[in-house]
Parts: C-alpha cells; structure tokens; sequence
C-alpha cells in the first residue's frame, strides 16, 4: 500500500534548549487510511499535525508528502493537498456570509466564477447545509458551524483531511452527525483522514490508531487492539475503556463470550438480538 505520509526521526522543540516536543518521531500513513491519533495532554499530538501541515517548521528530521519532501520551497503546493479542520470553527471563518467563505479558498485557486458556485452548492448539499447559504457564520449553531468549516476544506478537494479535535466543542448530537459527514467523505472521496480525538465512536471507525507520549508514537494499532488494553493502560492515554468494552466483560460472568469483531454498539446490539 503506498505510503502518503512519511516521517523520518522527527524532532521539534518551541525553543532552543528546551525539551523536544517531538522527538525523534517516524511513521507511516497509508492513502486512503483513517488514521486516529490520541494520548495525554502534553503528548505531542497536536504539534505532530501542525508539522505535516507546515504549520510549525521541524528541528531535524524529515516529512514526505505525497512523494514530497516537505522544504520552505514547497510548503505551497503541500498545504495545498492538505486540508485542515480546528477544534474551533470561528478561527477558519473569512468570508461575511457561508457561500462567501466557502468561495473565498476557490477564488485562491483561480477556479472560475460559474465552476466555483456549482462546487459550494455541491458541498453545501453534502454536508446538509445548502439553506444556511446566505446566512452570517456567526448566526449559526456550533455543529452547523463545523459543518461549514468541512465544506470549506473538502471543496478545495484535498487528499488528505486532517481534524485537530475537530468534534470534542460539539453536543453529542452535532459530534455524531458530524462524525457521519466525515465517514461519508472519507468514503465517498478517497480521503485519507488523520484526526486528533478522544471520541470512542470515532476512534471505533480508524484503520489504525496511533498512540502518542512524550512526542514519539508509542503504540501503533487497529482499535480493536488498543481497547483490548487494560483501563489502566487506556487512562494512561487519556482514553476510558469504551462501554462494548465493559459490557463484553460483564457477559463472561454469563459465560457468553463476545466475537471481538462485535466492537460498536450498534454492532453489539444486534448479535444480542440474535441470542433471544
């Protein structure tokens, strides 16, 4: 599987002589993977992402994006493929109205004006928001908000979406739709999605799940294998044992033992009805 995302003994501190905020890092990522990255406060995670994104300029080491080394030269045409969603919305609003601030990353792009409005009435339509066009950002909910920040980025057809916490500000209504959407374009596009979360269902529907301390990776997995970790392990990394998790355990009180496949609880749900 081709490797879209390469870094190599990555080290990275926010001043000289101080202790490396990332250090001596090096990992893969797959096109088309889901990625899930989680671990403590202080771990490094979100100054990991912002170093993908050129955001931050690396000590030492290297990262390779789609085949390019990342340089002061090409930051450009990286940033470019990469799309960024932030915990908070407000700080990726430009434009005075919706359509305006969906339009504004097109008209950067040279997309011409009748080619620019058919894609942000086709975005809008995907993440359920086309009647909220003309309406201010700041009239809107915290989830439609979010929603608006997605459109934005995934209209500038990026091939790799990256979300810093992009769910953990947003009721568990908006944060499952929101998660829905996500799955959707992951799906739908091809887009690799790297994602900074604590969220059970969302770490639930990764490829692999890297675990972060100390700025290195210290556990790389499918979900499955990181909630077959002890709760002390799993608070360890700032993760609780999910409730599949605790209710599979439960049930071997029962003598009923549950297929690890079973892992969210939708899926748990139904293997429960076909017992009856």
């Amino acid at each position: 599987m081709k490797a879209i995302v390469k870094v190599k003994n990555l080290i990275f501190s926010y001043e000289e002589d101080t202790k490396n905020v990332i250090n001596n890092l090096s990992a893969e990522i797959y096109n088309g993977e889901w990625i899930t990255i989680v671990g403590s406060n202080g771990s490094g995670k979100s100054t990991f992402i912002r170093l993908l994104n050129g955001l931050l300029l690396k000590n030492d080491g290297e990262i390779i994006i789609d085949n390019l080394v990342l340089t002061n030269n090409n930051i450009s045409k990286i940033r470019s493929s990469i799309g960024m969603v932030f915990q908070n919305p407000d700080n990726q609003f430009v434009g005075a109205t919706v359509e305006n601030d969906i339009a504004f990353g097109l008209e950067n792009k040279g997309i011409e004006y009748e080619k620019m409005h058919e894609i942000v009435d086709e975005v809008l339509t995907k993440v359920n928001m086309t009647e909220f066009k003309l309406k201010e950002p700041s009239q809107l909910s915290g989830g439609q908000k979010q929603r608006i920040a997605i459109a934005s980025t995934i209209a500038l057809k990026p091939n790799i979406l990256i979300l810093d916490e992009a769910t953990s500000m947003l009721d568990p209504k908006g944060r499952d739709d929101v998660i829905k959407l996500i799955k959707k374009m992951h799906v739908e596009e091809k887009m690799t999605v790297i994602s900074i979360s604590h969220d059970i269902n969302e770490i639930l529907l990764s490829d692999r799940v890297f675990v972060m301390e100390e700025g290195k990776i210290a556990f790389v997995g499918t979900p499955n294998e990181l909630f077959n970790k002890s709760s002390s392990e799993l608070k360890k990394y700032g993760l609780m044992l999910p409730f599949t998790s605790e209710l599979k355990e439960k049930l071997k009180n029962f003598d009923i033992e549950v297929s690890d496949k079973y892992q969210t609880e939708e899926e748990l749900l139904k293997w429960l009805k076909l017992l009856n």
